[in-house]
């Protein structure tokens, strides 16, 4: 089975035909789903949605374009939110600099909350990043020095130097669509290079469709696209890095029963 360790199946983009695509996941042998909370305002829908369906749970936190929006979260909140039993995650969170939608202050303290409630929690914090590798990779090392903490960087599009302090740190790198387009040399060279035991892949549906289903709305289903071109960079096959992919989201996803992971 494959999972998709990142998606946004409360984006009305997904949420009109939700069983639908659900149903077209499991068909394509998607066995869980994680979907992933950007508003603290809005996460009552992402956790309704983990609560409807079995093979589904979520994450809890401010995505760093609402961090200048949203109400302030401290560590102590986001810990009492993720005590449901179907939040496995905190986050996303991190540092977007090349929209800027939120003052880079307001992003790094919610940054530092949340990696801080990863700590409090033990549960593993979603970070996205975009052309901040440096202040990320600074953020994440002094947290880290802190106390430990776990988690990913999804969506990996940032330089080889940004995955290799991550791994170091003990994280682990989550590989979108992105990796299958014409353009992602530099990220297909990560794509190869990531150690087996850290890697994830996701859709961060509903964007960023792979080939070929580049241009249509993207869904859960379309993961099989992406781990199939990064099987082929990687020069193992489908179903070895599924296995080998499964197994790290069962690392870093502690709180998902081994029960989920059964699957006929």
């Amino acid at each position: 089975m494959l999972v998709d360790s990142h998606c946004h199946l409360d984006f009305p983009e997904l949420s009109a035909e939700l069983d639908e695509v659900v149903a077209r996941a499991r068909r394509a042998g998607i066995g869980l789903m994680v979907t992933i909370g950007t508003k603290l305002t809005e996460f009552d829908r992402v956790r309704a949605i983990a609560e409807r369906y079995d093979d589904i749970y979520c994450s809890v936190g401010i995505h760093p374009h609402e961090a200048g929006t949203e109400p302030e979260a401290d560590a102590e909140k986001l810990a009492r939110l993720a005590e449901h039993p179907k939040v496995v995650a905190v986050g996303e969170t991190g540092l977007d600099y090349y929209y800027d939608h939120s003052p880079r202050d307001a992003q790094a303290r919610s940054f530092r909350a949340h990696l801080a409630a990863s700590r409090l929690t033990g549960l593993p914090v979603i970070v996205h990043t975009r052309d901040a590798d440096e202040d990320t990779g600074k953020i994440l090392a002094e947290e880290m020095e802190k106390g430990p903490y776990t988690g990913l960087i999804h969506c990996f599009t940032s330089t080889r130097a940004l995955a290799e302090k991550a791994v170091d740190l003990g994280l682990f790198i989550s590989i979108s669509g992105i990796v299958t387009f014409k353009s992602a040399a530099a990220l297909q060279e990560v794509a190869a290079w990531v150690p087996a035991g850290r890697l994830l892949v996701e859709t961060d549906a509903p964007y960023l469709a792979p080939i070929p289903m580049r241009g249509k709305r993207n869904e859960p289903a379309f993961v099989v696209h992406t781990a199939a071109k990064v099987a082929a960079l990687r020069g193992v096959s489908p179903a070895d890095l599924a296995a080998s992919t499964t197994d790290n989201v069962r690392r870093v996803f502690t709180k998902i029963p081994a029960t989920a992971f059964a699957k006929p």
